[in-house]
């Protein structure tokens, strides 16, 4: 029997982190065995490619190069551990997703949908998620929550226009695929949150 995937979404700052370590311990305490994983990285060839991506002192990097190394790290953790743990049914959830490129650099790059989902093609066929929990907290709360942006992530100090194309990005895919979504607001306390992701699990029978 084919496993469960469940991937995690939303903007820089949301609140991710401290919400997939809220379900970790509901899980521990529920006796609910699973595999966490995140993207980019999860392998140790991933996380090399995750260090190169983030590296504030890789402003020159092109935007398909960005969207191409995110789908290499991908298609590594893919092979190296979703799939086998998928084929072993185990129930599998990752920090970021193939959405996140669709959000990132195919709206608020402006490299299109097209242009991801083809170089995400391994993906797309194989091993999209059964359901995308997304944050929903608009850029501009979710950095008043964190305090502002990283200066050492390349990716949070890409303006705060740009973070608002990948928040328009998040709500038209969440808007396209209503089944597979379930946009969680993330703008309660961080318990509040925490209570409506276990409700949206339960309710897709997934715990």
């Amino acid at each position: 029997m084919k496993g469960k995937f469940i991937t995690f979404e939303g903007c820089e700052g949301v609140g991710k982190s401290r919400q997939i370590q809220l379900l970790e311990e509901y899980l521990i305490k529920n006796g609910i065995k699973y595999y966490f994983t995140r993207e980019p990285g999860g392998t140790e060839i991933s996380e090399q490619i995750r260090a190169i991506i983030l590296d504030g002192k890789n402003l020159a990097m092109t935007n398909e190069c960005e969207a191409l190394l995110y789908a290499a790290a991908r298609v590594q953790l893919i092979k190296e551990e979703i799939e086998p743990r998928l084929n072993r049914g185990e129930l599998v959830f990752c920090d970021r997703y193939v959405d996140s490129s669709l959000a990132y650099q195919g709206k608020a790059r402006g490299l299109g949908y097209d242009f991801i989902k083809a170089i995400n093609s391994y993906a797309f066929n194989g091993f999209m998620p059964d359901l995308t929990i997304f944050l929903n907290l608009s850029p501009e709360e979710a950095f008043k929550r964190k305090g502002g942006a990283d200066i050492a992530d390349r990716v949070e100090l890409s303006g705060i226009e740009f973070h608002r194309k990948v928040y328009e990005g998040y709500l038209e895919l969440a808007r396209e695929n209503p089944n597979r979504f379930s946009v969680i607001d993330a703008s309660g306390t961080k318990e509040q949150t925490s209570g409506k992701i276990i409700a949206a699990l339960k309710e897709k029978g997934i715990i």
